[in-house]
């Protein structure tokens, strides 16, 4: 078990370090996550939107543990890298962010993201000083591992109605200077604001795909500097979206023309690689 996690966490540094952007694809449960690697993606992410969702929740309200319980079943199905959307560690000491590497690599995982929001409307993003803090414990307890751990820090200021490009550059500079491998700040308003962060930084960077209108091409993005692409909860929201659509159809008209749409068991089956 762990040559086949240190191997998943070796191609994960090289997928970073090769020429070009990368798409990630973010998956849910052990079937989306074996059809993502049967269409050839070369490495997926939870997402802890759709991790809560499948528990009938919102986002951040999941636990450490329900969340690295779903991770551990899909890296043990799976055979590519699978890196761990960690929200902000679960908790906001900086010993928390640290524990929660540690229990991401025994679940399995060979990378994860430690965000700098609150998840406390009152006060959504951590001071300044305190985020890097967490970020750093955070890479000590990467570093502390038999194998390497891309941990990659989140600055979450376009996700929490503070758009200021100044102080989101200041802080991925600041986790950068803190051991991060990959910089992430999701919501990103356009590709100027992209472009702002990438040539900010030396470190790879991670765009998610995800928000109607402020979504953009593997092109533009490549062009722009990004190292890897994330889809965030759309794979999600797109199954889900099936699913209402025939569900509503076979509810509300009494037909059932989506089953001239959708694909047959087995083959979902041929691309999952079901034994």
């Amino acid at each position: 078990m762990d040559s086949i996690r240190s191997a998943k966490a070796e191609r994960f540094v090289e997928l970073h370090r090769a020429s070009g952007a990368f798409l990630i694809a973010n998956a849910w449960d052990v079937a989306s996550a074996r059809i993502l690697e049967g269409l050839g993606y070369p490495a997926l992410a939870t997402s802890s939107g759709a991790a809560a969702a499948i528990l009938g929740r919102r986002d951040g309200q999941i636990t450490r543990d329900e969340a690295l319980r779903q991770a551990a079943a899909m890296a043990a199905a799976t055979s590519i890298p699978l890196a761990g959307d960690l929200e902000n560690g679960f908790g906001h000491a900086p010993d928390e962010a640290a524990l929660t590497i540690r229990r991401a690599a025994e679940a399995g995982l060979v990378g994860g993201s430690i965000e700098d929001a609150t998840n406390d409307p009152a006060r959504p993003i951590y001071d300044f000083t305190h985020a890097v803090e967490r970020v750093a414990a955070a890479v000590e307890a990467a570093r502390a591992l038999p194998f390497p751990f891309t941990l990659t820090a989140r600055a979450e200021n376009f996700l929490n109605e503070r758009p200021d490009l100044d102080d989101t550059l200041r802080r991925l500079q600041a986790f950068e200077r803190a051991g991060a491998d990959v910089l992430f700040a999701p919501g990103l308003p356009d590709l100027a604001a992209v472009r702002a962060v990438c040539a900010a930084v030396s470190k790879p960077v991670n765009f998610m795909v995800g928000i109607r209108g402020a979504s953009f091409t593997v092109a533009e993005l490549t062009d722009a500097g990004v190292k890897r692409i994330s889809l965030s909860t759309s794979f999600f929201r797109a199954a889900m979206s099936g699913l209402i659509a025939a569900a509503r159809e076979a509810h509300d008209e009494g037909t059932f023309t989506y089953l001239d749409r959708i694909a047959l068991t087995s083959e979902i089956h041929a691309v999952m690689r079901t034994p």
